[in-house]
């Protein structure tokens, strides 16, 4: 595989993750190359979203020892729905995968999903939901009954058919789903089913596949703060189909 076109692109969105960066950087990194992955086939990409730590600098000394390793910095904080697109946007594998920066879903769940697109799919979702055994820690109550009543009204307002539409853990045939990130324009916490959305309109096929999952408790969710804005990216969806914001491409 040529230096200039890797094969996969990891992208991870970083808000002030100076404390969990490195080993998850060193957690992907061991990852690959004991699957045999040449460093040229493969980059990692870390959009800093604004952090105000020192998630830039974890970054750049982690770069010294992984070439594969690359900065995006946002200059300020956009949201992680900005931080995702933009790293999609810049990313130049054939595939690309999004994961949190606390892995949430371990490294290995990755091969789930590339089977899943090896399967003929252009983009397989992680998802908690399918098999709930599989998740190792969970969130708190309030938390599971949150995501399975804004689930549920994604259904409801989209049609879209999954269980579990915010898993940070997500793989794309990059060229193929170009045209959702160009799309997309919602920027917060809202932004999955934004782009599954985009993903059904231009035709595209979606796996769900079940992963394991543990729940840090570290995280950075807030559940009434980030569900209010969640139903508003809902809302903010539908003006945008009915607004034409989202014209499908030419065949």
């Amino acid at each position: 595989m040529s230096a200039l076109q890797p094969e996969l692109s990891v992208i991870i969105p970083a808000y002030n993750e100076e404390r969990r960066l490195r080993p998850t950087l060193a957690r992907i990194h061991e990852y690959f190359a004991s699957q045999g992955i040449h460093p040229a086939s493969l980059e990692i990409l870390v959009v800093d979203d604004g952090s105000t730590d020192g998630t830039a600098q974890a970054v750049r000394e982690s770069m010294r020892t992984m070439p594969a390793l690359r900065l995006l910095s946002n200059g300020e904080n956009r949201g992680k729905g900005y931080s995702v697109r933009r790293g999609m946007l810049e990313a130049r594998g054939h595939l690309a995968l999004f994961t949190d920066a606390d892995l949430s879903s371990p490294m290995e769940e990755s091969e789930k999903l590339f089977a899943a697109l090896g399967a003929g799919n252009d983009i397989a979702i992680g998802s908690r939901a399918l098999d709930r055994s599989l998740i190792a820690v969970h969130q708190s109550r309030s938390r599971e009954l949150a995501g399975i009543l804004f689930n549920r009204l994604v259904h409801l307002l989209t049609g879209l058919p999954f269980q579990d539409t915010q898993c940070g853990f997500k793989a794309f045939v990059r060229h193929r789903c170009q045209i959702i990130f160009e799309q997309q324009r919602i920027e917060g916490f809202g932004f999955d089913p934004e782009i599954l959305f985009l993903a059904r309109r231009h035709g595209l096929q979606t796996a769900e596949v079940p992963v394991r999952w543990a729940h840090e408790p570290a995280s950075k969710v807030h559940v009434l703060r980030d569900s209010l804005q969640m139903l508003g990216g809902l809302a903010y969806i539908l003006w945008n189909r009915l607004a034409g914001r989202y014209p499908r491409a030419e065949p």
